[in-house]
């Protein structure tokens, strides 16, 4: 037995070797300082993800809780019970929401059939119902209901209904000249009927 080297002895020498104590203590100070570190990065995320002043130290307090042995378990459980969204993603969330909505609310719709219209249309393609006039005067389009025109001032007629005047054109020549004449016998219809 005299040949065996005593376990202990070894343990024992391996256990107060300077470079082992080192590397021990500098171990324990890692996981003190990555203790700390993830209960102060808990507290920053809740901060992130709540209003609430009480719950980041809440959440800070629950790693500490867990002791530098076990902190893992509670950065765990923390990250499985926290609020998924940010502060941040849930303002940009609402700001989405609001241009979506404003953009749905820029469309117009037609006041009879409901339909989606364009701003510049006179009528709508769907029912018909008159949409704007142009004005007799600088030539924009006006509300039906006006008037008077709101850029250049004129005087509007006003229809009965609030629906605006329908005006006819002016007949051109050629209708001018076949409403003048008379019509004339053809010569076949003339043959055929006494």
């Amino acid at each position: 037995m005299d040949g065996l080297p005593d376990p202990g002895q070894i343990w024992n020498d391996f256990i107060t070797n300077p470079v082992v104590q080192l590397a021990g203590t500098l171990i324990v100070v890692y996981v003190v300082l990555l203790w700390l570190g993830v209960a102060y990065w808990a507290f920053r995320d809740m901060q992130a993800r709540t209003e609430n002043p009480i719950l980041p130290y809440f959440a800070a307090a629950l790693i500490v809780f867990f002791t530098p042995l076990v902190f893992i378990f509670a950065w765990f459980l923390y990250v499985v019970i926290r609020p998924r969204e940010t502060l941040a993603e849930v303002y940009e969330r609402s700001l989405a929401e609001e241009s979506l909505l404003a953009e749905v609310e820029k469309n117009q719709l037609c006041p009879t059939c409901r339909d989606r219209v364009a701003p510049d249309w006179l009528v709508c393609p769907n029912c018909r119902t008159r949409l704007h006039r142009v004005c007799s005067s600088c030539h924009r389009l006006i509300e039906p209901r006006w008037s008077i025109c709101a850029f250049c001032g004129t005087e509007q007629p006003v229809a009965a209904a609030g629906r605006p005047p329908v005006t006819t054109a002016a007949p051109n020549e050629a209708t001018a000249e076949r409403t003048e004449r008379a019509p004339e016998a053809s010569p076949l219809r003339g043959a055929t009927n006494p």
